[in-house]
């Protein structure tokens, strides 16, 4: 007796080879794969360019260490202040936000500190 021939749930095609093969080809199971993941990693995907945009900016606004900006310059180069990877209260209740080694400290409405954490 045969066992009925199993299809590709990708293309379609019929899968030969080992009894718990799922798909034809590597191609196959790869595509699958990404299409399974990327619609999961949407919101982290989303989340990492914005985290890593804000990075750069501070990176590129900040050469010295320790920079005064101006908010309407951070909003201009794309700053997104609702993103950042962890904050810093001081002992005088100062509130650093950082994404990873680079932070900020609203000084006023209008300007902010931006340092090199850990320096």
């Amino acid at each position: 007796m045969q066992e009925p021939q199993r299809q590709c749930p990708v293309c379609g095609d019929s899968i030969n080879g080992r009894v718990d093969k799922k798909f034809c080809s590597d191609q196959c199971r790869n595509s699958f794969n990404n299409k399974r993941y990327s619609t999961q990693n949407d919101l982290v995907q989303k989340v990492n360019r914005v985290l890593k945009k804000n990075y750069s900016i501070l990176l590129a606004l900040n050469t010295k260490g320790k920079t005064k900006v101006n908010r309407s310059k951070l909003l201009q180069e794309g700053f997104d202040f609702t993103y950042y990877t962890s904050t810093y209260k001081t002992q005088k209740g100062d509130i650093y936000k950082l994404l990873y080694d680079q932070g900020y400290l609203a000084l006023s409405e209008k300007l902010f500190l931006l340092i090199k954490w850990g320096d």
